[in-house]
């Protein structure tokens, strides 16, 4: 271990939609058989705050570095950076799915962790998709599971069966 590495503050992973970003007025878009995910993704700018996932990411920003991964396509990242900009939300880096990528969450987010915290802890990962949360805990990750957001498992789906957030 270098010395930047033994003194750098301990990394704090958070997901974005369902977490920090309430994605439910979205949610209608990618509802059903015909899904549209172009209008779902351009309602990134539109989404609300959620009062706990502020509360969680400001109280860890004081001793910890932020990272914000998250399984939206690389091409909304201007949107992303702009809404965290915009909600005073703590900075942080942004890890994002590739435009390409159509595999579950539960198997991009490790690999995406893995590649983000070499040489570096990672106290905790903040995630509210319950498959994700399962297989980062299985690979020994330190996880809180963000539940605060109801959902009719639309985005759960979307993340697991589609590849798409």
């Amino acid at each position: 271990m270098t010395a930047d590495e033994s003194t750098a503050l301990p990394i704090a992973v958070i997901d974005l939609d369902g977490v920090v970003a309430d994605v439910r007025p979205r949610l209608v878009h990618i509802r059903g058989a015909s899904r549209d995910w172009a209008r779902f993704f351009a309602g990134i700018p539109e989404d609300a705050v959620l009062a706990q996932g502020r509360a969680v990411v400001e109280r860890l920003a004081a001793d910890h570095e932020i990272v914000y991964l998250t399984g939206r396509p690389e091409r909304t990242r201007r949107d992303t950076e702009r809404w965290l900009e915009r909600h005073g939300l703590p900075t942080g880096r942004l890890f994002m799915r590739s435009e390409r990528d159509r595999r579950p969450a539960r198997m991009v987010k490790p690999r995406l962790l893995r590649e983000l915290s070499r040489g570096r802890r990672v106290a905790v990962v903040i995630d509210d998709d319950p498959e994700v949360c399962a297989a980062l805990e299985e690979a020994g990750w330190p996880v809180l599971r963000a539940d605060w957001m109801p959902d009719d498992d639309t985005l759960h789906r979307a993340q697991e069966r589609r590849g798409r957030t």
